[in-house]
């Protein structure tokens, strides 16, 4: 399946980096976190995939144009520096469509601009490039499959330390529960999304507003429950968290890495 990567994100709150760098080009470890996305798209056979461009569009190509394998990876070096035999290899394999879908475009807009170049597919796939996640994406794909409807999401719980409310009427507070232990589910993205979705999308909208509005009125909408790990990038406190993780040798959404993904449990519709 392709895979669109919507890309136009600045990092406004992200402090400590450059006002004029991209939020996908910010580095969790030595790679950007573009990278890690693709990378686990990669790990389960995924490796066309349709950049949505905006703001710092030149760093991403620049990036990618100028990327060295041997710079990632390790290799042997020999016949006075003239031999290069990589020990192993990333990105060799990867079809990458750059786009440019402009500087101020929402998720939508960015997504009807490249429609063209997903081209006859009946089924692609979708993510933000700040998220990350270890969800079995094989078991999600063949759920959102079995369900049949034309566009599906992944659900996550909010990962906030805030705590949950209930309230009656008068003021009185009935329960008060952390966020992470409340029955909640948000918007993770990882979006598995049939051609038909277009039909459901017109110019200028946001993907999540109008055009899934009119998806949950068709019943067309199916969100898949992860239990597992996620991490966006919006603050600097979730920069510092990835660093930290990665740090560790052993960051959790490298399933590339770690030889295994969590199991999944079979979700319900969430309409």
């Amino acid at each position: 399946m392709k895979v669109v990567l919507f890309c136009g994100g600045r990092g406004l709150r992200l402090r400590d980096h450059p006002d004029n760098l991209p939020k996908p080009m910010i580095m969790i470890g030595h790679r950007p976190i573009l990278w890690h996305v693709m990378r686990y798209y990669a790990h389960f056979g995924h490796k066309d995939f349709i950049l949505c461009l905006g703001h710092g569009a030149h760093q991403i190509k620049n990036y990618f144009l100028h990327y060295s394998e041997a710079m990632s990876n390790d290799f042997v070096l020999s016949n006075g520096g003239k031999t290069v035999e990589l020990l192993s290899s990333d990105i060799d394999d990867w079809n990458i469509t750059f786009v440019d879908t402009g500087q101020q475009a929402s998720v939508g807009e960015r997504l009807y601009a490249v429609q063209d170049h997903i081209g006859p597919d009946d089924v692609f796939l979708a993510s933000y490039a700040d998220g990350l996640s270890n969800v079995n994406l094989n078991a999600y794909i063949e759920t959102a499959l079995s369900v049949g409807k034309v566009a599906s999401f992944m659900a996550v719980h909010p990962a906030q330390t805030f705590h949950v409310a209930d309230i009656d009427p008068g003021g009185s507070v009935k329960s008060l529960a952390a966020v992470t232990d409340a029955e909640l589910w948000v918007n993770g993205g990882f979006f598995m999304l049939r051609r038909e979705v277009f039909d459901y999308m017109r110019p200028g909208e946001e993907l999540v507003i109008e055009p899934f509005q009119r998806l949950i009125d068709a019943d067309q909408l199916y969100a898949y429950k992860h239990d597992g790990g996620f991490w966006v990038m919006d603050t600097f406190k979730d920069y510092m968290e990835l660093e930290d993780l990665h740090a560790s040798g052993r960051p959790p959404w490298q399933v590339w890495a770690n030889g295994a993904v969590t199991p999944e449990r079979n979700a319900t519709p969430r309409i």
